[in-house]
This record gives structure tokens, C-alpha cells and sequence, in this order.
């Protein structure tokens, strides 16, 4: 994402730990050796820790994760030196350097935190052993670890970004902002489109909080379903979060302007929450699915260590992805000054306005579309068809009226979701008006974070018992 007249900086050199040539093969085989015996060694330790009942606790569920890291950690050095060994060559790309950097950073970061919780773990182990399983319950470990991944990562992108900088040639002339149409140019609409996406961002804030709330302090609605409820509210949160308030921010200083690094942030979250959503509304429908077809199994399919984990992984894989999207985009080229006609920077429009070819960049858009769109809602309509086929099976009324409430506000969520974007993208297909394809983008980034909230606590029972608990303790405090 650079003006037209870079000079583009395409590789570094890795001097390694020694030019002696005699040395080489000594080096190769003493870190080949010792890669091995860390990925295998580390190996062990997970699959031990997996297949033996004894060891699901949490000290050894942390100790699992360190290993899983430690892999990866070595994973991102020695095999680029060996290969460079081997090779006799020092190159290292652009591309591949920026990427181990940011992995580096991840998992040195994830590996002090993790030793840090370790700590944690046993002071409480040893200095409160009588709460001990009340502190370290499945959902504290398991949010640990998520919150430790989720904030490194985020670091890293930012050191990342900032490093993005000054790893230019000398000759670049570095593109520092592009420029938001936003809705309307019309002045006269900015007061009233101010005041309205700001209401509906405060709703949408303050509704997803007090489901996330009520869900926190109700125990009768810790359970798989909630859990997912309350990361999806969550990531709602952070998905308006991304783009409102740069919008708000823009409309009230009468200003166009969003710095490259700015843009290149709002980029690479959007992307990652869009594709958080989609994927646990995918896991909300599998849980719904069990519920319903496997009521005997639920509990053990659906534990706490499974539902923990698939939230952690569509974190991890989305984080991934989005880098992968990034790392694409600092291939192309950009006029100085370059228009975008939205809103927010959205990654197809930003191919749109690229000055050089964006062959590999759409390439990728398709296949993690097909992977993280098409297969998710695959899933979804696989697991709606197995609920309805175990409905009509049903010969309790109250049975099927029960097992209807639990899925039909997802089915809600789900129907909106997939319903606004189908609509942003048959939108973009049949006009080619940029307006009226930034108006239909804020049905799904907008409204839709907006609505769940209500759908969830106006369909569903336990949810407003929870939320009427809630505000009632809120309101008994002095």
C-alpha cells in the first residue's frame, strides 16, 4: 500500500551465526537435531496430557499450551536457517521477514504470559488449596489463556504496523493517508447521520454489555449456548467498534482523512470480527444441534475445555487469516490521495482502488471466502436440517415448543447476518454505485450488531429473567 513511486524494499540479508564455511554443517546438524527433539519432545508432552484423564487439570492444561507454543515459537526460526544453511544462501524476503517477526513477537509474548499464569496456578494450588477448583474452574483457565493470545497478538500487529514504517527503501515516498467518502457528501445530512449512528452505536454497546453482564452474573445461564452468546456479543462490540467511531469522528471535524496505518488497523479487524461472527454463529448452530439430536451426550460433547477451545481457534485462525490479507495488501500500489467510496476501509474496496494487480489478492478473498463462508453456512443449514428432521420426530409439544425457543432467536441472528450480506454483495454485483453499496453495507456492520441484543432478550425467557435480575441488583445498591 504505497504511493506509485516506491522502490520497493524486497529482501533482507540473515548473516547467521557464522560465515565459516566449515561450520555449516556442523551448524545443520546440531539445530536440525535439536528442532526434532523440541517438536517431538513438546509432542509428547500434549498427546500425554490429552490421553490422560489424570492430568485434565489445570496446571498440565497450561502446561499443554506452553508446549503447543514452544513448537511453534521453534517453528519460526530454525527452519528458514536451515534451509538457508543448506541453500548457502542469507536471503529472506520482505514478506517472510515482516511475518517471523510478528510470529516471533507472538509466541515470546504468549510464552511469558503463560509462564506467568503458571505461577498463578500454583500460588493459588498452594496458598488457597480450599477455593483452589472455584479459581481455577475450566471457564477462568480457559480465559486466560484466550485473553493472553488475544492481547499479544494484537501487540504484535501494532509493532508490526510501526515497523512497517521504516522498513522502506530510502527513495520511498510513503503514502500517509487515504481519504473516506463516507454516506453522503450532501452537508446538510452530516448533523442527522451524526446523531444517528452515534445513538445506534451506544445502543449496540450498551445492549451487548448487559447481555454479556447477565450472563456473567447468572449462573443458571452458564452453559455452552450463553457462552457463545456472550463472546459473540463481544466480538459485536469490537466489530462496531472498528468503523463508528472514525465515521463519528470524521462527519463531526468535517474531515475525509484516514491515515495508512489507521486504515490498515480498521482493515485487519474488520476483517477478523466478520469472520469471528460467522464462525461462532457456526458453533451456536452445532451446539443447538446437539442439544437437540444428542440430549444424552450434551454435557460430555459440549464441555467446557471443547467450547473454550473452538472460541479460541476462530480467534486464532481469523488473526491469521486477516494478517495473511494485510501482508497482501503491502504488495499493492496506491495513488497519493487515493478515494475510497465507503465509509470505512473494507478490504474489497480497497482492492477496487489499487493501482497495481490484485490477481493474488482476490485469489486468497475467494478461497477464504469458500473455506470460512461457504463451508460455515453449510454447517449451519446441515445442522438446522438434522434439528428439524429430530422435531417432527418429537411427539411432545411442549417438547418441540421447547426446543424451538433455544434455537429460534439464532435463527434470527443467523437469518439477518447472512440475509445483509448476502444483500452488501448482490448490492456491488447489480449497481455500480458507490453509494448505495455503503448503505447496504451498514445493515450488516451497523444494524445487525445492533438487533442481536434485542432478539436474544425479547425471544428468549431465561435471558430476560437474567436481564430483570440484573438491572433489579443494579438498581438495590446503594
Amino acid at each position: 500500500m504505497e504511493a506509485e513511486n516506491h522502490t520497493g524494499l524486497t529482501q533482507f540479508l540473515l548473516l547467521g551465526l557464522s560465515e565459516d564455511p566449515e561450520l555449516q554443517s556442523f551448524l545443520f546438524g546440531l539445530f536440525l537435531t535439536m528442532y526434532l527433539v523440541t517438536v517431538l519432545g513438546n509432542l509428547l508432552i500434549i498427546l500425554a496430557i490429552c490421553s490422560d484423564a489424570h492430568l485434565h487439570t489445570p496446571m498440565y492444561f497450561f502446561l499443554s499450551n506452553l508446549s503447543l507454543v514452544d513448537i511453534c515459537f521453534t517453528s519460526t526460526t530454525v527452519p528458514k536457517m536451515l534451509v538457508n544453511i543448506q541453500a548457502k544462501r542469507k536471503a529472506i524476503s520482505y514478506t517472510e521477514c515482516l511475518t517471523q517477526a510478528y510470529y516471533c513477537m507472538i509466541f515470546v509474548g504468549i510464552d511469558v504470559l503463560l509462564l506467568t499464569i503458571m505461577a498463578y496456578d500454583r500460588f493459588a494450588a498452594i496458598c488457597h488449596p480450599l477455593n483452589y477448583i472455584v479459581i481455577m474452574s475450566p471457564r477462568h483457565c480457559g480465559l486466560l489463556v484466550l485473553i493472553s493470545w488475544f492481547i499479544i497478538c494484537w501487540v504484535s500487529l501494532i509493532h508490526i504496523l510501526l515497523l512497517k514504517r521504516y522498513m522502506e527503501a530510502e527513495n520511498d515516498t510513503i503514502l500517509t493517508q487515504f481519504l473516506l467518502l463516507g454516506l453522503s457528501e450532501d452537508s446538510e445530512w452530516q448533523p442527522f447521520l451524526f446523531e444517528l449512528f452515534l445513538c445506534m452505536y451506544l445502543v449496540t454497546v450498551l445492549g451487548n454489555l448487559l447481555i454479556i453482564l447477565a450472563i456473567s452474573s447468572d449462573s443458571h445461564l452458564h452453559t455452552p449456548m450463553y457462552f457463545f452468546l456472550s463472546n459473540l456479543s463481544l466480538a459485536d462490540i469490537c466489530f462496531i467498534s472498528t468503523t463508528v467511531p472514525k465515521m463519528l469522528m470524521n462527519i463531526y471535524t468535517q474531515s475525509k482523512d484516514i491515515s495508512y496505518i489507521e486504515c490498515l488497523t480498521q482493515t485487519y479487524f474488520f476483517t477478523t470480527l466478520v469472520g469471528v461472527d460467522n464462525i461462532l454463529l457456526t458453533i451456536m448452530a452445532y451446539d443447538r444441534f446437539v442439544a437437540i439430536c444428542h440430549p444424552l451426550k450434551y454435557t460430555v460433547i459440549m464441555n467446557p475445555r471443547l467450547c473454550v477451545l473452538l472460541v479460541l481457534m476462530s480467534w486464532l485462525i481469523l488473526f491469521w487469516v486477516s494478517l495473511i490479507h494485510i501482508l497482501l495488501l503491502n504488495r499493492l500500489t496506491f495513488s497519493m490521495g487515493t478515494e475510497i467510496p465507503h465509509f470505512f476501509c473494507e478490504l474489497a474496496q480497497l482492492l477496487k482502488v489499487a493501482s497495481s494487480d490484485t490477481f493474488i489478492n482476490n485469489l486468497f478473498v475467494y478461497l477464504v471466502t469458500a473455506l470460512l463462508g461457504v463451508f460455515p453456512v453449510t454447517g449451519i443449514l446441515f445442522s438446522y436440517s438434522q434439528i428439524i428432521s429430530s422435531l417432527l420426530r418429537m411427539s411432545s409439544m411442549k417438547k418441540k415448543s421447547k426446543a424451538f425457543s433455544t434455537c429460534g432467536s439464532h435463527l434470527c441472528v443467523v437469518s439477518l447476518f447472512c440475509g445483509t450480506g448476502l444483500g452488501v454483495y448482490l448490492s456491488s454485483a447489480l449497481t455500480h454505485s458507490a453509494q448505495a453499496s455503503s448503505i447496504a453495507s451498514v445493515m450488516y456492520t451497523v444494524v445487525t450488531p445492533m438487533l442481536n441484543p434485542f432478539i436474544y432478550s425479547l425471544r428468549n425467557k431465561d435471558m430476560k429473567g437474567a436481564l430483570r435480575r440484573l438491572l433489579i441488583r443494579a438498581a438495590s445498591r446503594p
